[in-house]
């Protein structure tokens, strides 16, 4: 399905916001979602709902992690 990821146009097969964050950090050495914030729709999804919080297409979200540095 098409979602806006990050104000960017993508294809997922994710099912749910736990699946999506799987996605978004494939690749990269993370295996706990610690230090990891996401808003569907503009709202805020708590950690505990992620893998029950289903994705419909046209979803926007917003993964974000707090960066060191200035």
């Amino acid at each position: 399905m098409r979602l806006s990821i990050n104000g960017e146009q993508r294809e997922s097969a994710a099912a749910n916001v736990f699946d999506l964050w799987k996605e978004f950090v494939d690749g990269l050495d993370i295996d706990e979602p610690r230090g990891f914030a996401i808003a569907l729709n503009g709202g805020v999804v708590r950690k505990p709902k992620w893998t029950e919080t289903r994705l419909s297409p046209g979803d926007r979200v917003e993964i974000v992690r707090p960066m060191q540095g200035g």
